[in-house]
C-alpha cells in the first residue's frame, strides 16, 4: 500500500463495487514471497518483467480481475492494510476474484496471514 517512485501508476478503472465513490470489491486475499520456492525459479521478476524487492508494496491479482480494470500498474488499497498497492504480478491462472499480497523474503508472516476474503477498494 504504497506509492512507488519509478511508477506512474494507471487508474484502476475497475468494475467492482456499486454506486460508491470508491469502487470496491470483497475478494480472496493470500500472500506470497520472493523465494525460489515460490512462485517460480525467477521468484523477484514479475509478471510483466517488473522487479520484485522487499519491502515493496505489490500485489499479484487474478486473471478474471485483470478484465475488471485491476491490470498492471493499476492501484488498489486493501482493508485492514495500510496505504496503497500496486498490481506488478498475476496469480496462478485456476485463482479467480484473488489477490496475493507481496510479503518480500518473510515466509513465517505469509504463513501466517494465510487466507482471507478482504474487501479491496480500487482507485479511480
Amino acid at each position: 500500500m504504497c506509492r512507488m517512485a519509478i511508477f506512474v501508476a494507471a487508474s484502476c478503472v475497475c468494475a467492482c463495487g456499486s454506486d460508491t465513490t470508491e469502487p470496491s470489491m470483497v475478494v480472496t486475499v493470500a500472500a506470497y514471497n520472493s523465494v525460489p520456492s515460490q512462485p517460480n525459479s525467477q521468484p523477484t521478476v514479475a509478471a510483466w518483467g517488473d522487479m520484485l524487492k522487499p519491502g515493496m508494496k505489490v500485489v499479484a491479482t487474478s486473471r478474471d480481475l485483470l478484465h475488471e480494470g485491476l491490470s498492471h500498474g493499476s492501484v488498489l488499497r486493501i482493508e485492514g492494510f495500510q496505504g496503497e498497492y500496486v498490481v506488478l504480478d498475476r496469480t496462478a491462472a485456476r485463482f479467480t476474484k484473488r489477490v496475493d499480497v507481496y510479503m518480500g523474503l518473510d515466509v513465517e508472516t505469509a504463513k501466517e496471514f494465510g487466507v482471507q476474503q478482504i474487501r479491496i477498494f480500487c482507485q479511480q
